[in-house]
């Protein structure tokens, strides 16, 4: 069987970053199929890593090796680490890139075996202090791929970092939340998910952010005009924000952090 591998970083495209770990895992397991998640994490942004990997690594064939790289603390005492999560694998930093990751298993009921990378047998011989996505995670997943089993690659822990996770606060009215994620249209996603307003009429939702009303939930971006702003969940469940045709994030000025009220009205039939 051919391992499937995915890369996950804040590297950008321009300099050859994510070139270089694609070759050190082609090296050494040159079958393998390897598949770009995104590049363009922020820099250092931890938080939108972690919510890109929860959406994305988990439609992935069983076994996929995930590489993640958004590293700010590399070099430091940080731990290198590997997981099985169910039914996907990872490699990359310990710095709470996989509490998404972590909290589906959680509520799925899976179970997760992590491990910190402690056996330089599989890492390049040559580590630097601030590339370890090439000396340590590129070659660990190769082998992992390969067959090595994942505690061979290092010794089990039981504490992974990760950050907290906020659920959306009820009030008297609904409900109160924030925006996690701006993504490349200007859609804004929030932490209210689509189980939080089960049972809720659509027509009798009124969603504000940044000053701005949305009243009810539309299925589509079709329902409305392009420029009109609507409320809607999203591919991930979320409820989002968005503007027909055009960037919500830029209309409102909103920011990862922002306040998002839903308010539940009276029903139109009441």
């Amino acid at each position: 069987m051919i391992s499937l591998i995915t890369l996950l970083t804040d590297f950008g495209l321009s300099d050859g970053f994510v070139a270089v770990m694609k070759g050190v895992i082609l090296g050494l397991a040159p079958e393998a199929r390897l598949v770009d998640i995104t590049h363009t994490i922020r820099p250092q942004d931890i938080r939108e890593a972690a919510i890109v990997l929860g959406r994305t690594t988990f439609h992935f064939p069983k076994d996929t090796i995930h590489v993640f790289v958004v590293d700010p603390g590399v070099g430091t005492d940080r731990r290198p680490i590997a997981a099985q999560v169910g039914p996907q694998r990872f490699v990359g930093p310990d710095n709470g890139a996989l509490t998404l990751v972590f909290d589906r298993a959680r509520r799925a009921g899976w179970p997760v075996e992590v491990v910190k990378l402690d056996q330089p047998r599989y890492w390049r011989p040559e580590i630097s202090h601030v590339f370890h996505g090439r000396d340590i995670f590129a070659p660990v997943a190769a082998h992992w791929a390969l067959g090595v089993p994942l505690t061979e690659l290092g010794s089990i822990i039981s504490d992974p970092i990760t950050f907290p996770l906020a659920p959306p606060e009820r009030t008297p009215t609904g409900l109160r939340g924030e925006i996690v994620h701006l993504d490349h249209f200007g859609n804004i996603a929030t932490n209210i998910r689509a189980d939080d307003l089960a049972g809720w009429e659509t027509a009798a939702v009124q969603v504000q952010v940044r000053g701005a009303t949305v009243h009810s939930l539309v299925a589509t971006f079709g329902e409305r005009a392009p420029g009109e702003l609507i409320a809607l969940i999203n591919s991930a469940g979320e409820l989002g924000v968005a503007v027909v045709n055009g960037s919500a994030a830029r209309q409102l000025q909103a920011q990862v952090g922002d306040p998002v009220e839903v308010v539940r009205t009276a029903s139109p039939d009441a």
